[in-house]
């Protein structure tokens, strides 16, 4: 569309803690390459999005700006420092994309480096449709409710369950309107969806891929290597 600028917002300011990594998971090697360069690289490559404002630690601003150049990741506008919580973060990203006339903006962890680009697109035009999209899979296993304790209560459907992945993608006003209400009210949210909910939006669904994983654990590290791997290969 004329004048639209689309944004992503990739945070990257976690740690490496359940990898038992000495350094910040984003820049754990995947393949040749650490996973936040990957993860850049498919933003650099999807020709709606315009700019990226990458969120850091505050010990990793030198490192993350030195692979930017590196790598020729030019769409990165701003390298910020992160703060105590994913959501503080992604706030931060929001007041610099404020003040940047952004149309649309997508929030993506910086530790999925597997994500398709076509995905990229297909919720941006979801996003013009709806205002406010997100990527989902629904789960293979059957799942079971507990009441807290070691005892199942029921069996849940899993037809109307989602697992939820990134990138999720917003206009703009909203999600800076759902990001100030939440500072507003102390409200903490796992997702920024969940944000965008509490304000009355109707989030739409669009199908998400089950090689989009999030790097938490060794194993998904291990996982994540075999999934390049068939990517990049010509078989694949």
């Amino acid at each position: 569309m004329k004048n639209e600028k689309i944004a992503a917002i990739i945070p990257a300011a976690g740690s490496g803690e359940r990898l038992g990594a000495l350094e910040n998971k984003p820049f754990l090697l995947l393949g040749n390459k650490p996973l936040l360069v990957h993860t850049l690289q498919k933003f650099q490559e999807c020709s709606e999005v315009n700019e990226v404002v990458l969120i850091v630690r505050g010990v990793d601003l030198r490192l993350s700006m030195g692979l930017v150049s590196e790598y020729g990741l030019t769409k990165v506008v701003e390298v910020v420092e992160g703060g105590k919580r994913r959501q503080d973060s992604v706030f931060r990203g929001l007041q610099v994309l404020d003040r940047r006339e952004v149309s649309f903006v997508l929030v993506h962890d910086a530790v999925r480096p597997l994500l398709a680009v076509e995905k990229v697109h297909e919720i941006i035009k979801a996003t013009r449709e709806h205002d406010a999209a997100i990527l989902a899979i629904q789960p293979k296993d059957t799942i079971k409710h507990s009441n807290g304790t070691s005892f199942v209560e029921s069996t849940l459907d899993r037809s109307k369950l989602w697992l939820v992945q990134t990138p999720q993608c917003f206009a703009m006003e909203i999600l800076l309107k759902a990001y100030q209400r939440a500072m507003e009210d102390d409200f903490a949210a796992t997702d920024d969806a969940s944000l965008v909910e509490r304000l009355g939006v109707k989030v739409k669904i669009v199908e998400g891929s089950y090689d989009n994983i999030k790097i938490t654990t060794r194993e998904d590290l291990e996982l994540a290597e075999l999934i390049l791997r068939r990517q990049l290969s010509p078989a694949a």
